[in-house]
C-alpha cells in the first residue's frame, strides 16, 4: 500500500510539473527559434544532470543500457520538445493540449510493444475511437487548427510515449533521476553544436516571458519533472501510474486559458473529455 501510494504521489507531482510545459513552450517560441529552444533546454538540463551525477558519484550505466537511454533521448530529450516547439508556431497551446490526451495511450502501446503484453480486443476498440476523436477535432474548423501543427503534435505524442515507456522500465534498475540524467548527457554532444548553430543573432528582442518559459522547460519540464515521473512509473507501475496523464489535458487547458488568455472552446473541452474516457477504458483492457 505504501509503495503504491508513493508511486501515485510521485507520478502526480510529475504530471503537475509537466502541465506547464506546453504553455511555457508557446511563450518561449515567440522570441526563440524552435531549434534553439529545444537544444538550449537540453543543454541546460544536461548540465544540471552532470552536476548531480558528479555530486553523488553515480556509477556509469552498463553497456546494455545505452540503447534504452538512446531511445529515451530520442523520445523525450529531442523528439517531443522539438516537435511540440515547431507545432506551437502554428497552433495554440490550448489546441495542442487536446493531443496530450493521447499520451497515456501512446505510452501503453509502446509498453505493449516493448513488454510483449497482449491487450484484449476491446483495448484496440477504445484506442481507435480515441484516435478518431482527436483526428476529428484536429481537422475541425475551430479557428486554431493547422495541418502541419497537428501532424507535428501526433509525431510528438508517439515519440514521447516511446520515451516514457522505455524510461519507466529502465528506471526500475537505474532510478528515475539517473535515467533522465544519463539520457540528457548522451544527447549533449548533439545538442551543443545545435545551440551554437541556432544561437540568436541578437538578444534585444527577447522578452522576460520568453526567458521564463526557457527556464521552466529547461529546469522543470526537462529535469525535475522526470525525477518524479520516472520514479512514479518505476514504483507504481507504468500502466497504473500512467493513467495520471489523463488529468494533464484538463490542467493544461486551465493553464492556457488562465496564463496565456487563450480561448478554450467548448469543442476542445468535449474532445479532451472523450479522449480521456477512451484512454481510461482502453487501459482497463490493456
Amino acid at each position: 500500500m505504501h509503495s503504491s501510494a508513493t508511486g501515485w504521489g510521485n507520478g502526480l507531482l510529475g504530471v503537475i510539473i509537466f502541465n506547464g510545459s506546453l504553455p511555457a513552450t508557446r511563450v518561449a517560441v515567440g522570441d526563440f527559434s524552435a531549434l534553439f529552444l529545444t537544444s538550449a533546454r537540453a543543454v541546460i538540463a544536461a548540465l544540471i544532470g552532470v552536476v548531480v551525477l558528479g555530486l553523488v558519484r553515480q556509477a556509469r550505466p552498463q553497456r546494455k543500457d545505452l540503447v534504452s537511454l538512446a531511445i529515451v533521448s530520442i523520445g523525450v530529450v529531442v523528439g517531443f520538445p522539438l516537435l511540440t516547439a515547431l507545432a506551437l508556431q502554428h497552433i495554440t497551446s490550448a489546441h495542442s493540449i487536446v493531443f496530450i490526451g493521447l499520451l497515456p495511450l501512446s505510452t501503453a502501446i509502446f509498453g505493449v510493444l516493448r513488454g510483449g503484453e497482449r491487450p484484449q480486443p476491446m483495448f484496440w476498440l477504445f484506442a481507435v475511437l480515441g484516435s478518431a476523436t482527436v483526428a476529428g477535432f484536429a481537422f475541425s474548423n475551430d479557428g486554431s487548427a493547422s495541418l502541419s501543427g497537428d501532424l507535428l503534435m501526433v509525431a510528438a505524442i508517439l515519440l514521447c510515449g516511446l520515451g516514457y515507456a522505455e524510461g519507466g522500465a529502465l528506471s526500475r534498475r537505474l532510478g528515475g533521476w539517473q535515467v533522465i540524467s544519463w539520457a540528457l548527457l548522451l544527447a549533449l554532444p548533439l545538442m551543443v553544436p545545435i545551440v551554437i548553430w541556432s544561437w540568436p543573432s541578437t538578444w534585444s528582442g527577447v522578452g522576460a516571458p520568453a526567458w521564463i518559459g526557457l527556464a521552466y522547460v529547461s529546469v522543470f519540464s526537462m529535469f525535475v519533472g522526470f525525477i518524479f515521473w520516472y520514479r512514479g512509473l518505476a514504483i507504481g507501475g507504468i500502466a497504473r501510474v500512467g493513467q495520471l496523464q489523463q488529468l494533464q489535458p484538463f490542467f493544461g487547458l486551465a493553464l492556457a486559458g488562465w496564463l496565456l488568455h487563450e480561448p478554450v472552446a467548448w469543442s476542445m473541452i468535449a474532445a479532451t473529455a472523450l479522449v480521456v474516457a477512451c484512454v481510461f477504458f482502453a487501459r482497463q483492457f490493456a
